[in-house]
């Protein structure tokens, strides 16, 4: 299926994931492999590369490059270089991190490999190297572009790939002013725990958002694709970086664990319920507590499973009587916000 075509199948713009970035757990995750236009997020693989450049030698922050024509005429948002004018790599790449700068971001690209589209061949072989399966580039700015497509999933394996590899310039993410003008990234200024990344918006790709946040010595990475405005893109996110840290901790401390222990289920609370295929131990521990909220019952459980080498895990929560269970299994895309999974109601005395 082209990406087109799987972009137009795809119900709404809407995705998210958070990914501790020690562990690369997947705390959250909503429509993650779906594909969607990336936007200016487009500019972390252009900073990626021009950081790879580098690295090799080919070029150094005090670099003095020429714009061309075809920079020149690169559409808004930009700095608005002239063709001839002289500009640093160093200051080309505050442009681009800091306001987003479509002209700059060519102007990298033609430093780097010579011409955009030798640039875009690079940024597609790099994305490959990365896993990052699902997406396409056909630019090194994130203009609109039918063809160009990515999911959460890789947006967040690209945003590790760059801080774990190129930490010594992951500064230029969470610089919150360029030339006297604000970063398009609001939560570096409005948040403590939130220091870098990227901003992205087109008509078609909605509202979109990287950042890493930081909080007790845990990082996160967390995606938010296809936003309705950037107040409610930038105010989800803030939810989801808690929700994340929340989730860790959570994790550290298992919420069984925690419990005093039981003398004896009662009878009518022998009941489970067991959703199957998600990505992480993690993950799992989010939607269990949040079916518990929803029923103001139950306890988690845990469940995982190793079929050739490869471990899947199940939503569980038990202590349930059997009218609930069955309610929460019936309801559980609406509860989750998710698409229906095969959900189970099992006995706790006789599994099945």
């Amino acid at each position: 299926m082209s990406p087109t075509a799987s972009v137009a199948k795809t119900q709404g713009r809407y995705a998210s994931i958070i990914v501790d970035a020690d562990s690369l757990d997947v705390l959250h995750a909503r429509q993650i492999d779906a594909q969607r236009h990336p936007a200016s997020l487009t500019k972390i693989m252009t900073l990626y590369l021009t950081f790879e450049a580098m690295e090799r030698g080919d070029i150094t922050l005090s670099s003095s490059v020429v714009t061309s024509a075809h920079a020149a005429r690169t559409p808004a948002v930009k700095m608005g270089l002239k063709r001839g004018q002289s500009v640093t790599i160093d200051t080309l790449i505050q442009a681009v991190a800091v306001r987003s700068s479509n002209d700059a971001a060519v102007v990298l690209a033609e430093a780097i490999a010579g011409s955009e589209g030798a640039f875009v061949t690079r940024m597609n072989e790099t994305a490959a190297s990365l896993g990052m399966r699902q997406t396409v580039f056909r630019n090194p700015h994130g203009l609109p572009d039918d063809m160009q497509v990515t999911t959460a999933r890789d947006m967040a394996k690209l945003a590790l790939a760059t801080l774990t590899r190129y930490p010594q310039h992951y500064h230029y993410f969470g610089q919150t002013h360029f030339r006297g003008r604000k970063s398009t990234n609001k939560l570096l200024s409005e948040r403590d725990d939130v220091d870098g990344f990227k901003t992205g918006y087109t008509r078609a790709s909605g509202y979109n958002l990287v950042i890493s946040a930081t909080r007790d010595d845990h990082r996160i990475i967390a995606v938010v694709l296809g936003g309705a405005s950037s107040g409610s893109r930038n105010s989800h996110m803030s939810d989801l970086i808690d929700r994340g840290f929340e989730v860790m901790d959570s994790v550290a401390s298992p919420v069984i664990a925690a419990r005093a222990p039981t003398v004896q289920t009662p009878v009518n609370r022998n009941w489970a319920l067991q959703i199957d295929g998600f990505d992480s131990p993690a993950e799992t521990a989010i939607f269990a507590d949040a079916l518990i909220r929803y029923a103001g019952t139950g306890e988690v459980g845990m469940r995982s499973v190793s079929i050739n080498d490869r471990a899947y895990h199940s939503v569980r929560v038990e202590a349930l009587d059997n009218r609930t269970a069955r309610s929460l299994c019936a309801d559980h895309p609406k509860i989750l916000q998710i698409a229906a999974r095969q959900c189970k109601v099992l006995s706790i005395i006789n599994p099945g």
